[in-house]
This record gives structure tokens, C-alpha cells and sequence, in this order.
């Protein structure tokens, strides 16, 4: 291979490689919030940020998102919580790095999603009580929820970054079909 091909190589995954940032960002956020809920905050102890709104809460929670799974055998736990997961985030960053036709905007999003994952598997390996959940809203009786249930940094990074990518993705469609782009020529 020659060297301007070699060079053409790195240059291309460069890009790529980049929002991987956003990655070791979020892990580090996540975790250092963690952290300091641990040490200053007793489980299950709250202190009211904004009024009845924002409620910092330090509970544990050794299920998936809204609590779903807590009564299930640990070995199903491990494998539907950590193994599965961990899969998850392999995929998606085999998928960043390889897809050709991702706009920036979603690159920037997988990986901040990937970031998410990847700061609950930790609390799943390193804190046998669970994953450290800490900020409680309020959420006024929508969908019959008084308060959303209690999460943390990773949790609502990957919320808003499936939010934000669905968007991008919706985006991006109306954005070729208002082009004129023929179905056949976007795939």
C-alpha cells in the first residue's frame, strides 16, 4: 500500500473517531456525579434543589429502566443487564465506525448514547447495591406519573440521545425526499 493511500486511511477514521469524545465525556460525568453521591449522600436520603421540582434522591436500582426486572434471578440479571448491553455497545460501535452515510449530527449522538451505556455497565460491575440513581422530577401526573422515576446521568443521556437521533433521522428523510432524491437512489 502506499503511503498517500495509508495516510487517506487514517484521515478517514479520524472523523469518526472523534465524537468518541462525547463518549469519554459523558462516562466521565457520569461517573464522577456518581461518585460524589455516594460519598455525601446517604441511600435514600433527598435534598430539594429546585422546590418540589428537582429533587436530588440517592437510591439504588438493581433493574433496567423504570425498576423492570428487580424480581428476576441474578443470573437472568446478568445476562439481560450486563451481557446483553455490553453487546449493544459493541454493535453500535462497530456501526459508528464503519457506516459511511451517518450524518455528523448522529455520529455524535451513538456515541454519546454508547457513553450512557457504558457508565451503567460500570455501576453494574463495581456497585453490588445497584446502579446509583439520583435525580427525582417532578412530572406533574403525565402518563399518571406524579414524579419520573428516579435516574442518573447515563440514564437520561441515553433518553435524550435516542430522542435526538429519531429526530435527526426524521430530519434527514424529509430533508432527501423534499430534495426529489427517488427511493431506489437512497439506499
Amino acid at each position: 500500500m502506499s503511503d498517500r493511500t495509508e495516510i487517506k486511511k487514517k484521515e478517514s477514521i479520524i472523523p469518526k473517531l472523534i465524537p468518541f469524545s462525547m463518549t469519554l465525556g459523558i462516562i466521565l460525568l457520569d461517573q464522577l456525579t456518581k461518585l460524589l453521591i455516594v460519598i455525601f449522600m446517604p441511600v435514600y436520603k433527598s435534598i430539594r434543589v429546585l422546590g418540589d421540582f428537582i429533587v436530588l434522591r440517592h437510591v439504588r436500582n438493581t433493574a433496567i429502566a423504570f425498576g423492570l426486572g428487580k424480581a428476576f434471578p441474578q443470573e437472568v440479571k446478568q445476562i439481560l443487564f450486563l451481557i446483553l448491553p455490553l453487546a449493544v455497545i459493541v454493535f453500535l460501535i462497530v456501526f459508528i465506525l464503519r457506516a459511511k452515510d451517518l450524518k455528523s449530527l448522529q455520529r455524535w449522538t451513538l456515541c454519546a448514547i454508547v457513553g450512557g451505556g457504558i457508565g451503567n455497565i460500570i455501576d453494574r460491575l463495581i456497585r453490588p447495591m445497584g446502579v446509583v440513581d439520583f435525580i427525582d422530577v417532578k412530572f406533574f401526573g403525565i402518563f399518571g406519573l406524579e414524579r419520573w422515576p428516579t435516574f442518573n446521568v447515563a440514564d437520561s443521556t441515553i433518553v435524550v440521545g435516542i430522542c435526538v437521533l429519531i429526530i435527526s433521522m426524521i430530519m434527514t428523510e424529509l430533508n432527501s425526499r423534499k430534495k426529489g432524491v427517488p427511493d431506489e437512489q437512497k439506499t
